[in-house]
């Protein structure tokens, strides 16, 4: 089960695509991050959100959020995508152990082994603001995300 607005976010440590360590916990105090769960690195819908992200990204990410896009993806397959797509944001590797975070915030889909499209706002004091969750194909309504990050 996906957390829910006014609890606390599962902390996390993934490897992001230069197989550096990000911890959720290390922006407590800091700034917000935007939690953003995508299926898998390179396919359509993934691409198109995140290419949005990226043409659009003071509107996400500035000093008082921190965007984290997260994947069951290989930290390898991570930099190849974030290079070709010239993502300048954390890609996370929830890799190994398969989709453990993905389980975390409910969004695991076990048959098929991949995150769903999960949003989650995890403000300062590291309770979640907003949360979101969207089914295969089914893609996201950015437009929710500003609203949610303009009322932290």
């Amino acid at each position: 089960m996906a957390p829910e607005v006014g609890t606390e976010a599962p902390g996390f440590t993934l490897r992001d695509q230069d197989n550096q360590d990000v911890t959720l916990a290390s922006f407590r105090g800091v700034k917000s991050a935007l939690v953003v769960f995508y299926p898998f690195a390179f396919s359509r819908v993934c691409t198109g959100e995140l290419d949005a992200v990226r043409d659009d990204v003071a509107a996400f990410q500035n000093d008082d959020v921190q965007v984290l896009a997260v994947s069951v993806d290989h930290p390898y397959a991570l930099r190849a995508w974030a290079d070709a797509r010239s993502y300048r944001f954390p890609l996370l590797a929830d890799f190994w152990p398969h989709g453990r975070v993905a389980q975390d915030y409910g969004v695991f889909h076990d048959t098929a082994g991949f995150a769903l499209r999960g949003t989650f706002l995890v403000d300062r004091s590291g309770m979640v603001r907003f949360a979101e969750v969207n089914g295969p194909g089914e893609p996201r309504d950015q437009d929710a995300w500003r609203t949610a990050l303009a009322a932290v």
